[in-house]
């Protein structure tokens, strides 16, 4: 099975910066997206029944006695390394990915660390499919970083009809103004010939209910 024409118009888009996490003191090093929002986005473009993953390899590769906390307190560390295998639209990707974790209870670190383990080496693989899974931000640009602007048939699925019920309603210049105003605040995400495609529309009902070009702009 191959993927659809809207699927790949989903991995080609940007990524929303709203997913993009900072580095963390303890934990991720550099800029990273959560391991909920890669398998939400999975589901979203995929399917829920459109993708798998499976375990190769799950191996703990160290623990030992340390201190844990501010108060240095005695406690354990763990290291897990996870080995993923993803199989979504006929393609199979794998790659591999470490966890840390630090309890007081050796268990609890053990948990911590292989849950992890496997999340990172599942977001590594998902990555491999395009910039919503955070491979845009292995570019130092990030000029893959940001939200793309709709196409024309986006903007008018999502924003006509609204738009044309808003139109039918008004009576007044001054309901006239409100219509523009809202498809200003819309102007940097929508295609200009949505845009003045709008424009004409309004301008359509100004001239339906005989109001002067003057007071419609005032």
């Amino acid at each position: 099975m191959s993927f659809t024409t809207e699927q790949v118009a989903e991995l080609e888009k940007k990524l929303n910066p709203d997913a993009v996490q900072p580095a963390q003191k303890f934990g991720p090093k550099g800029d990273y997206i959560e391991g909920w929002h890669a398998i939400a986005e999975a589901n979203r473009i995929f399917g829920f029944d459109g993708w798998s993953y499976e375990i190769v390899k799950l191996e703990c590769v160290f623990q030992g006695e340390r201190a844990i906390g501010r108060n240095k307190e005695p406690g354990f560390g763990v290291t897990y390394v996870a080995h993923i295998k993803t199989q979504i639209g006929g393609t199979v990707r794998e790659d591999v990915g470490s966890g840390h974790g630090y309890d007081k209870d050796c268990g609890l670190a053990h948990e911590s660390a292989s849950k992890e383990a496997i999340t990172d080496a599942l977001k590594r693989c998902l990555r491999t499919y395009g910039n919503p899974f955070g491979l845009a931000l292995y570019d130092k640009t990030r000029s893959n970083v940001g939200v793309d602007r709709m196409s024309a048939a986006d903007a008018k699925r999502s924003h006509w009809p609204e738009f044309s019920g808003a139109l039918k309603e008004v009576k007044d210049a001054d309901g006239l103004r409100a219509v523009y105003s809202g498809l200003l605040q819309l102007r940097g995400n929508i295609p200009e010939s949505y845009f003045d495609g709008c424009v004409e529309e309004i301008q359509s009902r100004r001239s339906e209910l005989g109001i002067p070009l003057k007071e419609a702009a005032e």
